[in-house]
């Protein structure tokens, strides 16, 4: 699955790739809290839809809201399995709740993911940085919702999201190797699909055009980083999406640290 994203830059890189998008000037965007964005923790982040003809930015939460999650104790059970949405389940499985709502459909912009990797032998997952090849910001297709009760702190009426996942290629599959949902990508997009995927009169034939696309391995850019779920900083005092050098890391497709180990 995908539960880390980064958005490492400002809104002019947005507006470069949708120069007609309208930005509410009320709006409030602290970008500093974007280079790493934790799904669980269902904070705010930047969603694109396509709205009475225009595109339009918002801010959303993390994490649907869905309508049977009428009381926040249901929300609290829930909401956590709500960040994700299966691509398998948009428009075929009728007993989906993604499918009810395949008609509320966004963009994520952002400038790389963070997908974790297990290595047998090591304590903890490590980390990479994943994004598109020359591109420095892309989106991925995502589903948005309205939370059925009000927010109980300030009457707000939340407006949430879920990103879409599917199938991982090669190289995602050696980086997404372990956890139960292992061997998952983000659905990453070419911009042509990106920009359909908001069309809105599109047929489930067109949708799922686009949600059985897989992005080639050779397509994505990939290095390691140092762990992004902390507050400590770096050891060498660069950002989260920097490459860090894990020693005697095994390169991809190799599992076993034990074996990387032994050859030095």
């Amino acid at each position: 699955m995908c539960y880390d994203i980064s958005y490492s830059s400002d809104l002019k890189l947005i507006t470069d790739y949708l120069p007609d998008l309208v930005i509410d000037p009320q709006l409030f965007i602290d970008f500093d809290t974007f280079i790493h964005v934790q799904a669980q923790a269902y904070r705010k982040y930047l969603i694109i839809i396509f709205e009475d003809g225009q595109y339009k930015l918002k801010v959303f939460e993390w994490g649907v809201i869905a309508d049977y999650m009428n009381t926040p104790e249901k929300i609290k059970q829930s909401r956590q399995y709500m960040c994700n949405a299966q691509s398998e389940k948009i428009v075929h499985d009728k007993k989906s709740f993604w499918r009810r709502i395949r008609a509320k459909r966004c963009l994520i912009p952002v400038t790389g993911i963070y997908e974790h990797r297990d290595i047998k032998g090591w304590k903890n997952k490590v980390p990479y940085l994943v994004h598109e090849k020359d591109r420095p910001v892309f989106c991925i297709p995502g589903l948005y919702y309205y939370s059925p009760i009000p927010d109980p702190e300030t009457g707000e009426v939340k407006g949430t999201f879920t990103l879409i996942t599917r199938p991982a290629n090669s190289v995602m599959r050696q980086i997404h190797n372990g956890g139960p949902n292992a061997g998952r990508m983000p659905l990453f997009l070419t911009k042509a699909l990106e920009l359909k995927w908001l069309q809105p009169d599109l047929t489930d034939d067109d949708l799922q055009s686009v949600l059985d696309f897989e992005m080639p391995s050779e397509q994505l850019e990939n290095w390691p980083v140092f762990t992004i779920r902390t507050t400590k900083p770096r050891p060498d005092d660069h950002d989260k999406t920097a490459p860090f050098e894990w020693p005697n890391l095994p390169p991809l497709g190799v599992d076993d640290g034990n074996i990387q180990k032994n050859l030095f």
